[in-house]
């Protein structure tokens, strides 16, 4: 006779999910995103070998016009890169990033931040747990995670420079970034230039002498394979033209977005001041990073509008990849009563019609398939009105309800601001919604 033990695992491998239906008001999310561009260097994501990812430059430039966008970018700009390298030989792929000046005066490029990780060793991909307090930065799982949580804190990493001068008419390297075998590399970077340029993002397998041995690729290799390459190969999925019916592929981004921040003051109405909480037992959630067809009924598409892509490229930034929120509302407690109050961020299941509802549904225990690994900050004042700051790295997957970020208990007819940012990590699945709820009585 077999033991009990193993019959009660398998009873329990099988026991289906819970379905949770969460009847309550779903929002669209107010403001919009600025108008700072984004470079986007996010397909194709598997790379093989040597090619162009992503160039602004002007058509004339190369030998193939159809690899260059034609973009000049020039004040605040954000740069985005995320790729996995795997070379038939297993030599080192190099990621370039190139700068030009095509003018006849100086430009000068000041890196305000910048951060860059790879998967390995840099930042695994951990099983940690849905939330953990990260007050020092070390929590993270992944390098989008790592890299969000980088840039959420202002860093910018000491081998990146803090500013670089173009000359008249002449290119410079803003910085070269190995990947090491099979392996994924995630870059953010926030910067401003005085004057026009253009920028490309390059992918170049290591050179070797006549020995074997690698070596890094020069500025002549970089403007050789900018001006005589093609663009990196394979290429992804082709996404679905907006308005078709059927299946949908998104498709990855290469071009330049339109949005590098989301602002939203949340309020009870656009003239009102304050966001009154729920009744008590009773929630309010508004919408995260949407993209079309996961909207969760709000009809809100978040997702940033492209200036200049590829033929084959998503036709949005789907995801808001590195794009910061920040969001602030003062809580408001009306009544004559302390109510206990507490916000989430959570990532509900899409239902099968994108419909007004007002419900939001999850699933316990939630999907395997994680949907958000990062880190959010939070900043309030206690029920003692003292400033407290939280960093919290989230783990969240498909149908989870997630951990509170706070408990506050508001007191009787009080106010109380909160601030909530976070960066949207790469390897993240939208949509999610930041939920608050005040507690049964």
């Amino acid at each position: 006779m077999l033991p009990l033990w193993p019959l009660l695992l398998l009873a329990q491998a099988q026991t289906p999910p819970v379905g949770i239906l969460e009847l309550q008001s779903v929002r669209a999310l107010p403001g919009r995103l600025d108008q700072i561009p984004t470079f986007n260097s996010n397909s194709p994501e598997l790379v093989t070998g040597n090619g162009i990812l992503l160039s602004t430059f002007p058509p004339s430039y190369g030998q193939n016009p159809q690899a260059h966008l034609d973009f000049a970018l020039k004040g605040r700009f954000d740069l985005f890169a995320h790729h996995i390298a795997k070379t038939p030989d297993g030599r080192t792929l190099y990621l370039g990033l190139l700068l030009h000046n095509p003018g006849l005066q100086p430009v000068t490029v000041d890196i305000l931040q910048a951060a860059s990780h790879l998967t390995q060793p840099d930042a695994p991909f951990l099983d940690l747990p849905p939330l953990v307090d990260n007050l020092l930065g070390n929590v993270f799982a992944g390098p989008g995670s790592r890299v969000t949580n980088d840039i959420l804190r202002n860093v910018r990493q000491a081998d990146w420079p803090g500013q670089v001068i173009l000359a008249p008419r002449t290119s410079q390297m803003l910085t070269v970034l190995p990947i090491y075998g099979y392996n994924g590399r995630s870059t953010l970077a926030r910067l401003r230039s005085s004057g026009p340029i253009y920028a490309a993002s390059l992918a170049l397998v290591a050179p070797t002498d006549f020995t074997g041995q690698e070596f890094l690729p020069t500025l002549t290799d970089w403007e050789n394979l900018l001006t005589t390459g093609t663009l990196a190969a394979p290429r992804d999925l082709a996404p679905t033209p907006p308005g078709s019916t059927g299946n949908f592929i998104y498709g990855r981004v290469a071009g330049v977005a339109l949005g590098s921040r989301w602002q939203a003051e949340l309020s009870d109405s656009p003239q009102a001041r304050f966001l009154t909480i729920p009744t008590p037992g009773s929630a309010i959630s508004y919408v995260l990073s949407t993209a079309s067809f996961g909207t969760l009924g709000t009809q809100q598409v978040q997702s940033a509008p492209m200036q200049v892509r590829y033929p084959d490229t998503a036709y949005l930034a789907h995801g808001n990849y590195g794009i910061e929120y920040n969001l602030s509302f003062t809580l408001a407690n009306s009544t004559a009563q302390p109510q206990t109050v507490t916000l989430s961020l959570q990532s509900p299941r899409k239902p099968l019609q994108d419909v007004p509802e007002n419900a939001l549904r999850f699933s316990d225990p939630p999907d395997n398939q994680v949907t958000f690994r990062g880190t959010v900050r939070v900043r309030y004042n206690d029920e003692a009105d003292l400033p407290q700051t939280r960093y919290a790295h989230l783990v969240l997957r498909r149908g989870q309800q997630g951990s509170p970020l706070f408990t506050l208990i508001l007191p009787a007819t009080s106010q109380r601001l909160v601030y909530v940012d976070y960066l949207y990590p790469p390897d993240s699945t939208p949509p999610q919604v930041l939920t608050l709820r005040t507690s049964a009585p």
